[in-house]
């Protein structure tokens, strides 16, 4: 399996294949807890890796009637089609038809697998029945922005080689559905089987087994950490960690320079300790040390919260105002933009890559970078009258150029690069004219050409006086904006503080000098025949200031060498990671950064580590270079979602921090809760975390004391009995409880009506481990959600997208109701664990006693504990509760009645015909149902 291609394989399996849940049944083992060689570790995933696709493919292809899809406009041949290996094509899509009710359209992103086929995708059997076209094919490259052309890899030849154009054939249609993305799954098993460039296993060799030192601090370099252990202590105080926090940092950071312990550390972070924070700071650390690292998490959302906490922390660090973005060029954001929402997270706009690629283009542009405009300032200043003399000649002679003319001038090929693109979309689509594609492929060019107009008409027939002041002016508004840029986005090595220091002062000596100018101007009019060196003197550019600002100019020039290379973003966005300091991305983006030119990393710092699939882990653990590796997580919530039953109980989504911790390995454990009320986290501690935990005392203080409903049914903590609920399952199998339903709703009315008379802001999560329970919440509750109140929010998930989260009021409904004690996989504990630790300061526990008393769970305890500490509640307690439900219940017996009147009345009407009228005579076919 080691040369084992994951698109392949795909491609390999049958319609029946895919929906054979056994297919593997026999090729996937166990993963063991030790192993004996890298080469035995990375095989063992492999083929759970495979199941765990094929579960996913079989999954999406279940549920295809919601999935979203787009019509094929156009499909053909690629340049690259390589007949019977390299079956490429190249598409183009429409919308969405109108008459498809709830459609999605489907957008592509590179590593989709999308159903090709002939009809449109209502249910499976579409699929099965197809027999023209139902290909699998995979996305190799997102959509081309000047032809929306899309390069597709398919499974099969297409048959007769057809070729397409619906616009000329209306009745010929093709379908793209979009299936699942492999791109995680592709970089994972690059990284099982030795594909990243560069790889280095050298840490996961050292993990393979149990390892005597366990993780334990080493005494040795303890004792001896003076060098850079000041730095550590200033970070620790500053931000106010506690003991168990600031040991955290201070022990990982040990490893720098230990060569006696393992490679690597784990830090368990229960619920609500501050492991944010925590690493944060262990982040900033190793940032001041300049300590190449990577930090990165298994989801978008958790590197996304580690990276705001690191970004304000570096900001507050800064004791200047003016430069308070200096150093973020060390710092780097990745990943893809749509599905990140950077949008939503203040400061991290200036940190993100694209945005960054953005506008160091803008810098490093001979046309209207940095360099450009220095010199023309340097240039100006040494010879202003010249400058005059050459304005003058210009604005006589020459005529506004247009925006083509313009580009043709400073872009080589410009003419020859739109004329390879009508080409190539003739076929497609109406050509954008070449001021369109300008906009789209040379935006800078734009810029320029506006920034050339707006030149030549606001400073045309000016004196040589007004020349001078809007010369001065023009160039330090440039010069002061791509500033910005460069101390913001570049590397400190590439502007060091004294640079920074220089660039600052010359602003300064050209503002005084057009403020100098300008007053003198004002003052008093200056004939043209006057001698020159006059005028100059009387308008301030002869003179100290001017000569010191042009030292200090050239000084720029010389220190602030830009890479003349970087010149398209590629090369930009190579430059930026290779000389970044500290790189934020997901684990599975990380493959990004195996290139041959990329600086050495030397810590990799994983976070919500316990979430990750250990295979997914061995991404960035074998970075180049890679000496130390820190895992923070707690294995006692929930670990990796893995759809397929086989992989499951193969334990692939077991994590390596699991693993390491059943191995014995030593976790220093952060030990304060900042979260919950007492009464909240006293269950979970005492049940989840054999009572390691303490209350910080703000979560003690009065404070934290919140009352939002009257009642003791309403404290902090309590069980609301709901005996006469009703569990049901939907059409996908997935339970609900229409009673808890109406308890809820009439709960969230009444904290509602609480929230408008005293207008005190509060946040609601209702949690359901359940999808349908979750929809029917939503959908009974939005009415009590308005977008413009952000002082009432409600937000309705379920236990898996809940964790990490937290808000004020936690109500958790456990859906089961049922006389056996059936409770399925609310039983899991980790599962538990997480809905229980979400709430700050009250927790309500909706579900029946009964059920859950005789589940022999987590949940048998909870109820008996509640009981002990008089938090159990019968809903009836609460008259407008008690009468919300026993409304529920009439409804819901109506519903039903009304349902089996409906079942009876198909079966019955013929029978009833027949009867009235002796000449009805049923169909032969028609056979009644029983």
């Amino acid at each position: 399996m080691e040369n084992v291609s994951l698109v392949d394989t795909v491609f390999s399996w049958t319609l029946n294949d895919v929906f054979n849940e056994k297919l593997f049944k026999h090729k996937v083992r166990k993963i063991p807890q030790t192993f004996h060689s890298i080469k035995d570790y990375m095989n063992s995933f492999i083929p759970a890796l495979i199941d765990e696709t094929h579960s996913d493919l079989s999954s999406s292809l279940m549920s295809v009637s919601q999935a979203p899809f787009s019509e094929v406009n156009t499909l053909q041949r690629s340049t690259d089609f390589d007949f019977p290996y390299d079956l490429f094509y190249e598409i183009t899509l429409k919308g969405i038809t109108d008459d498809v009710k709830g459609a999605r359209k489907y957008e592509p992103e590179t590593g989709d697998v999308i159903a090709f086929t002939n009809v449109r995708p209502r249910r499976i059997n579409d699929l099965k029945m197809t027999k023209e076209y139902c290909h699998i094919a995979y996305v190799l490259k997102s959509p081309d922005i000047f032809s929306d052309e899309i390069t597709i890899l398919t499974s099969k030849f297409m048959e007769n080689d057809i070729e397409i154009d619906v616009r000329s054939n209306e009745s010929q249609k093709l379908y793209a559905v979009y299936l699942m993305n492999m791109t995680t799954n592709i970089r994972i098993l690059k990284a099982l089987t030795s594909k990243l460039e560069g790889a280095d296993p050298n840490i996961l060799k050292k993990v393979l087994g149990a390892d005597s030192t366990n993780g334990e601090n080493c005494q040795i370099c303890l004792s001896g950490e003076n060098s850079y252990s000041t730095v550590a202590q200033t970070i620790t105080s500053a931000h106010n960690l506690n003991e168990s926090q600031k040991n955290a940092v201070l022990s990982s950071v040990t490893m720098k320079k230990c060569e006696h312990n393992g490679h690597i550390k784990l830090i368990w972070g229960p619920p609500g300790t501050g492991k944010t924070k925590t690493v944060a700071s262990l982040l900033l650390y190793l940032f001041k040390l300049k300590t190449k690292t990577l930090a990165c998490a298994p989801t978008n959302t958790a590197v996304l919260e580690l990276a705001v906490r690191l970004h304000g922390l570096v900001k507050g660090s800064v004791d200047t105002p003016e430069i308070e973005t200096y150093g973020l060029g060390d710092i780097v954001l990745f990943g893809n933009r749509s599905r990140m929402k950077i949008e939503c997270y203040k400061g991290l706009e200036t940190v993100f890559l694209d945005n960054r690629v953005d506008d160091l283009l803008k810098c490093f542009s001979p046309d209207i970078g940095w360099k450009y405009y220095l010199e023309s300032t340097i240039k100006f200043l040494k010879e202003p009258e010249e400058a005059y003399f050459s304005y003058k000649n210009r604005v006589k002679d020459e005529n506004l150029m247009s925006l083509e003319e313009f580009a043709k001038r400073r872009i080589n090929n410009a003419d020859i690069a739109y004329g390879s693109y009508k080409k190539r979309v003739s076929k497609n689509r109406d050509p954008m004219t070449f001021e369109q594609f300008l906009v789209k492929k040379y935006a800078y060019i734009v810029g320029l050409y506006q920034a050339y107009k707006d030149d030549k008409n606001e400073s045309a027939g000016m004196t040589e006086e007004q020349f001078i002041k809007q010369r001065l002016s023009y160039f330090g508004e440039k010069l002061n904006v791509l500033r910005r840029t460069l101390y913001t986005h570049m590397p400190t090595s590439f502007i060091p503080l004294n640079v920074l220091n220089c660039m600052l002062k010359a602003m300064n000596l050209l503002k005084s000098l057009e403020v100098s100018t300008g007053q003198n101007v004002s003052k008093q009019t200056i004939s043209d025949c006057e001698d020159k060196q006059s005028v100059l003197g009387r308008i301030g550019l002869l003179g100290l200031e001017r000569d010191e600002c042009l030292v200090i100019l050239s000084k720029l020039s010389r220190s602030i060498s830009l890479p003349d290379y970087l010149r398209n973003r590629k090369d930009i966005s190579q430059f930026c990671l290779e000389n970044a300091c500290l790189v934020f991305c997901t684990a599975s983006s990380s493959s990004k950064l195996y290139t041959k030119k990329m600086t050495q990393f030397r810590f990799v710092i994983i976070d919500e580590a316990a979430q990750l699939k250990e295979c997914e882990s061995a991404i960035p653990l074998q970075l180049p270079g890679l000496r130390r590796g820190i895992l923070i997580g707690d294995e006692r919530q929930l670990p990796a979602m893995v759809k397929s039953k086989i992989a499951e109980r193969a334990e692939f989504g077991r994590s390596l921090f699991e693993r390491l911790v059943l191995l014995g390995y030593k976790r220093h454990i952060l030990n304060v809760q900042y979260r919950m009320r007492p009464a909240i986290s006293m269950f979970p501690n005492k049940e989840f975390y054999d009572q390691q935990l303490s209350d910080a005392p703000l979560v003690r203080g009065i404070s934290y004391d919140k009352s939002f409903l009257d009642g003791k049914m309403y404290a902090s903590y309590s069980f609301i009995n709901i005996s006469k609920g009703k569990e049901q399952s939907n059409s996908d199998h997935s339970l609900m409880n229409k009673i808890e339903v109406a308890a809820i709703s009439e709960i969230i009315g009444n904290l509602k009506k609480e929230f408008l008379k005293t207008r005190k802001k509060v946040s609601v999560g209702i949690i359901s481990p359940y999808k349908a329970q979750v929809y029917e919440i939503q959908q009974k509750v939005k009415q009590y959600i308005s977008v413009s109140d952000s002082y009432f929010s409600v937000s309705v998930r379920s236990v898996d997208g809940f964790q990490g989260g937290e808000e004020d009021i936690i109500i958790l409904s456990t859906v089961r109701s049922n006389g056996s004690g059936k409770v399925g996989f609310l039983s899991n504990r980790q599962r538990a664990n997480v809905a229980l630790t979400r709430a700050k300061y009250c927790l309500w526990i909706l579900g029946n006693a009964a059920t859950l008393l005789n589940s022999n769970s987590v949940w048998r305890k909870l109820i008996l504990d509640a009981k002990e500490r008089e938090c159990f509640h019968n809903a009836d307690e609460d008259n407008k509760l008690g009468q919300a439900i026993e409304d529920a219940i009439l409804e819901l017996e109506l519903d039903e009645s009304q349902s089996r009147f409906k079942k009876l009345s198909l079966v019955e009407k013929p029978i009833i015909a027949a009867n009235l009228s002796r000449s009805y005579k049923p169909r032969r076919s028609y056979k009644p149902r029983r």
